[in-house]
């Protein structure tokens, strides 16, 4: 089971970790330290674990139990989910070295901006989810703690 207090705690986790790391990678000679890079992949593994989370717990009682406009909903989100994992696939591939914990800004200009970009669609999503997604679940469990 995850409750609403779980992912409203990785909520928090994502948007904390993602405005400290953002504040650090504005000074270019930031982004070669070890603790941004720490940053970076415990914020990479916390989005992933969220989107994961999402993906194997709250859909299903939505497609389940949902009407058809609620069964839309759930859709619209994983097809975002799986859009955001592409994009987000495809950002990492660019910009580190997973296998090494090491960030490889070949073009900081770039690298700040598409950053910027990519935690700015992150966020989008997370306050998406507070604000369409968490009540729509609620409203067809009637469970006010529990998501799934």
């Amino acid at each position: 089971m995850i409750t609403y207090d779980e992912l409203y705690k990785q909520i928090h986790k994502i948007t904390e970790v993602s405005n400290v790391f953002l504040y650090l990678i504005e000074e270019r000679s930031m982004c070669d330290t070890q603790i941004t890079c720490d940053l970076f992949f415990d914020y990479v593994e916390k989005v992933k674990n969220h989107l994961e989370i999402q993906d194997n717990h709250l859909y299903a009682s939505i497609l389940r139990d949902g009407d058809d406009k609620a069964r839309k909903v759930a859709e619209n989100f994983m097809s975002g989910s799986i859009e955001i994992k592409r994009i987000f696939q495809k950002y990492l591939k660019k910009w580190s070295h997973p296998g090494k914990h090491q960030l490889l800004i070949t073009n900081y200009d770039k690298f700040n901006s598409e950053t910027q970009e990519i935690f700015e669609m992150v966020l989008n999503r997370i306050q998406d989810e507070t604000e369409h997604l968490y009540p729509l679940i609620r409203s067809i469990s009637g469970n006010m703690q529990k998501v799934a």
